[in-house]
């Protein structure tokens, strides 16, 4: 079979105010028709640069300065950009990493999805309206016809991403290039937009360039895999083959930092150490060798050239064979749960939390949204609770209320024997440095024209701690507890990594020595090493210092990894809550059976054994919740008594509840509405 695309030897060189980077070197690939092809890496191996480089989207500092790209036939490299254009969107198409901000914000969708059609094809306005309607049909688009006239920020993310794909599609292109599609999305949402497009590969017979760095994904969805490092390729296989005998030890790292679900035991992430090197500086040897336990100083001194072996290729002398292997830590560090004996930190009782909606000159209310209905729980000192759902369940919002941020409609929260809900309650500073948040965007939470030494002083000046010098010096502990160089402090946050800014909003919250820190998706956007890094310095800290998490995340096989207690949220309730073990092992309610089956596993196998059997359709409006059983609307086990009477609590085992009426599992007790107080 000839290839769809054919890339030779490509070189990308983007020009800085002082030298040049070659963020591509000497990399090649091939696709051929209706195969899916994944390119997997760290965040700036060069996977999106490859990805821009074939559609010559390269900005304006970047040009391809060696190689050609050939696409049935044609190079693409050597083009004018003027028959470029009829060939970009045409033959080949992108779907961006961001839909939010690739969609423009004052344009109909329809006109947009059309809008190609309208310029390669020459359609008039009707016949690009109704192929607009066809291919958002075709990405299961709920009520298609509405949506033609709606604008982007009136839908969802997981419908935007619904859009983008229909655009990629609408001149049903030969080549699709997916850059990080589901990155921001929930592992149901992620699942279903990664079935569209397997489904839609397979029907158009369209290649399928997926970049990604999430190993789960490539497990399930591709049909070869390519793994890049610091601009060149460091191995690829067919996917089968790669993840049932790993040859270069960065692959083999890279599924290593995952935390999986399919482990029968926690362990602790093997992360890797030190940062890919700088593409502006000449490298001498294997570029990963700094990083790698096996390098040797032949592997310092020369750049290991790609060896053939049957259908792979792997750039190394001291290739391996099979995943890294697993090192058991102490129960602590493995996140079993040793906090039976504590005492009850955090006390949440009937938490309830409406935002009103306002219309009218007047701004009278009209509505509310529903975000947090009824939820208890309790978190002994010490623990993790871990709150896991998809985005607007209310995740958020109570971790917002447990640190004082927002203020409940009703319910009460006790932390230590003090009840600091009501809304006459003035806590001493004293009492609210105890209870800190970790922000989701460490870049938009610190302050871009304040040095790092001067975010980690403040909350320290704000309680008025200490002279000057003690400050400094408490500084120069916080940059050495989160892993970070004491020179790190005379730096500004843009001039660090996304990793090493979630390091440094980590030592901020551990500024004042609190005993409670509110995590919110700490790691959402972060690589799988970095991700590892975090995640075990948390495991760490906490340990030394007898910390209580709230961790929020809609992954759930990083709350696994994290939590000693989970409890599992679905628009705006609790519907199970539960030892992790108990949770992940024997699920009860068949939403949290849904979200396990929608995680990517880096298993090819049980990946695509598990298609189909994720959580589908979108979230219910906050504003008007289904009756009865809120997951009624998407639930496969749904009944007539789910729509009129709402579930209670019942237990099934120890120290695990949730509230179904026809659940997984076999009930001990039936408990009442508001019983859900976990010990």
């Amino acid at each position: 079979m000839s290839s769809l695309l054919s890339v030779n030897n490509l070189k990308v060189q983007f020009a800085t105010r002082k030298t040049f980077a070659l963020a591509v070197d000497d990399f090649s690939l091939t696709i051929n028709p209706g195969e899916s092809v994944g390119l997997v890496g760290e965040s700036g191996c060069g996977k999106t640069t490859t990805g821009l480089a074939i559609m010559r989207l390269l900005p304006g500092n970047g040009k391809i300065t060696g190689g050609n790209v050939v696409l049935d036939g044609v190079d693409l490299a050597t083009l004018p950009e003027n028959e470029m254009r009829h060939y970009r969107g045409q033959a080949v198409a992108l779907i961006p990493q961001d839909p939010m901000s690739s969609l423009n914000p004052t344009m109909k969708i329809g006109r947009q999805i059309g809008e190609g059609l309208r310029i390669h094809s020459g359609a008039s306005d009707a016949e690009a309206r109704q192929r607009a309607l066809e291919v958002l049909d075709m990405v299961e688009m709920p009520r298609p016809a509405e949506r033609l006239d709606q604008y982007p920020f009136e839908l969802s993310g997981g419908l935007r991403q619904r859009v983008i794909i229909a655009m990629g599609l609408v001149c049903q292109p030969k080549l699709l290039i997916a850059d990080e599609p589901t990155t921001a999305l929930d592992v149901t949402i992620q699942a279903q937009i990664l079935d569209i497009i397997d489904r839609l590969r397979s029907e158009l017979n369209m290649g399928l360039l997926l970049i990604t760095h999430d190993m789960g994904v490539i497990a399930g969805r591709t049909d070869r895999v390519v793994v890049m490092y610091a601009a060149k390729k460091a191995e690829e296989a067919p996917t089968l083959e790669l993840f049932d005998s790993m040859h270069h030890p960065y692959t083999q790292a890279l599924l290593a930092s995952m935390p999986n679900l399919e482990n029968t035991s926690k362990h602790e992430l093997a992360s890797i150490s030190g940062l890919p090197p700088d593409l502006t500086q000449e490298i001498v040897g294997c570029r990963f060798a700094p990083r790698c336990s096996y390098a040797t100083q032949q592997c310092h001194d020369v750049d290991p050239p790609l060896t053939a072996e049957g259908d792979r290729l792997y750039a190394c002398f001291h290739p391996t064979q099979g995943p890294l292997p697993v090192v058991i830590r102490s129960a602590q560090v493995a996140g079993l749960s040793l906090t039976a004996g504590n005492a009850n930190l955090v006390d949440v009782q009937g938490l309830v939390k409406e935002f009103p909606i306002k219309a009218g000159l007047i701004r009278h209310k009209v509505g509310a949204i529903h975000a947090v209905s009824d939820v208890s729980f309790t978190i002994r000192e010490g623990e993790t609770f871990g709150l896991v759902g998809e985005s607007g369940c209310g995740k958020t919002t109570i971790g917002r209320m447990v640190v004082g941020l927002e203020h409940p409609t009703g319910g009460q929260i006790t932390f230590d024997g003090d009840l600091v809900s009501a809304r006459r309650y003035k806590p001493k500073r004293s009492e609210l440095r105890q209870r800190q948040m970790m922000f989701q965007d460490p870049y938009s939470s610190l302050d871009p024209r304040m040095k790092v030494e001067e975010i980690l002083a403040e909350p320290l000046v704000v309680q008025g701690e200490g002279t000057k010098t003690d400050r400094r010096a408490r500084v120069n502990e916080l940059l050495a507890a989160v892993g970070l160089e004491q020179s790190a402090g005379d730096r500004f946050p843009h001039e660090f990594s996304g990793g090493q800014r979630q390091r440094i909003g980590f030592a901020r919250a551990l500024a004042l020595n609190p005993r409670l820190i509110v995590a919110d998706e700490p790691v959402s956007a972060l690589d799988v090493s970095i991700q590892a890094q975090i995640l075990n310095l948390m495991k760490e800290l906490q340990k030394e210092h007898n910390l209580t998490y709230i961790f929020v995340s809609h992954d759930l096989a990083v709350v696994y990894y994290m939590a000693d207690t989970i409890g599992v949220m679905y628009l705006g309730k609790i519907v199970e809550v539960g030892d992790a073990e108990a949770v992940f092992r024997q699920p009860a309610h068949p939403y949290t059976q849904g979200l396990l089956d929608a995680v990517p596993v880096p298993n090819p196998i049980e990946a695509r054994a598990r298609r189909g059997r994720q959580v589908t359709g979108e979230l219910p409006s906050s504003v008007n919740p289904p009756s009865g059983c809120r997951f009624r609307t998407r639930c496969p086990r749904a009944q007539d008594l789910c729509a009129v009477e709402e579930p209670l609590y019942q237990d099934f085992g120890t120290n695990h509840k949730a509230a179904c009426h026809f659940p997984l599992q076999t009930p001990v007790t039936i408990g009442s509405p508001t019983s859900l107080t976990f010990h």
